[in-house]
């Protein structure tokens, strides 16, 4: 029981010291342990389980720092070439959030055409930094019933991997993921917060590699 209790707080601590640190210093601020408890938090809401990924896959220390150097300028070309998308730098990752009013039309697994000129941009980015993984997972709002959502999701996600596969970026880079209904970023009570829980969202992190060479002072 002490173990679970110093788990929960040192997350809560993370959680409390995040306002006052950059991004790339909150790389620094984390360790594996503290990150895969924060994880464990916030996957239960809120925030989806991209951010508990991310979150839970921090290195910390002086490799931290560097990896989220390195995503911080990631995460610049990614807004500029995607601004309408929400880009988010996570500990050592980026978060970016695609309302699927800007991918999919409503009960629909199809790529708009901006949808895949906005992805062609990103893959792009994705190609430049070649030592990154993908996470990638589909959401819905509640919508219709569970299992069809659940179905949903999954093909949604599914388009974007494969419409940035068709482009150039790495198949073996991604994860993909798929929860239906179940993680609302947003009470499923009104039109608008139902939008905004249509979505996919993207998560990139340090592989193995990458990580690696932070460990080692030859990340540049």
């Amino acid at each position: 029981m002490k173990k679970i209790i110093l788990s929960f707080s040192t997350a809560a601590l993370f959680f409390s010291g995040c306002k006052t640190l950059n991004n790339t210093q909150k790389g620094t601020a984390i360790g594996t342990t503290a990150g895969a408890a924060a994880g464990a938090l916030i996957g239960g809401g809120g925030k989806s389980s991209v951010w508990g990924a991310l979150i839970g896959a921090a290195v910390g220390g002086g490799a931290g720092y560097l990896i989220g150097h390195h995503m911080d300028k990631q995460a610049q070309e990614i807004k500029q070439a995607i601004p309408d998308a929400q880009v988010e730098r996570v500990q050592e990752g980026i978060n970016i959030t695609f309302n699927s009013g800007l991918l999919f039309k409503i009960n629909s697994s199809e790529l708009s055409e901006e949808a895949k000129a906005n992805l062609e941009k990103v893959a792009t980015v994705f190609i430049k930094y070649p030592e990154t993984n993908i996470l990638i997972e589909g959401h819905t709002d509640n919508t219709g019933a569970a299992d069809y959502n659940m179905d949903l999701s999954k093909k949604r996600a599914y388009s974007v991997s494969n419409f940035l596969a068709a482009k150039g970026v790495g198949s073996n880079r991604f994860e993909i993921k798929w929860y239906g209904e179940t993680q609302p970023k947003y009470p499923n009570d009104n039109d608008a917060d139902r939008a905004k829980n249509r979505r996919v969202e993207v998560a990139v992190m340090a592989n193995d590699q990458m990580k690696q060479q932070a460990k080692e002072g030859k990340l540049n």
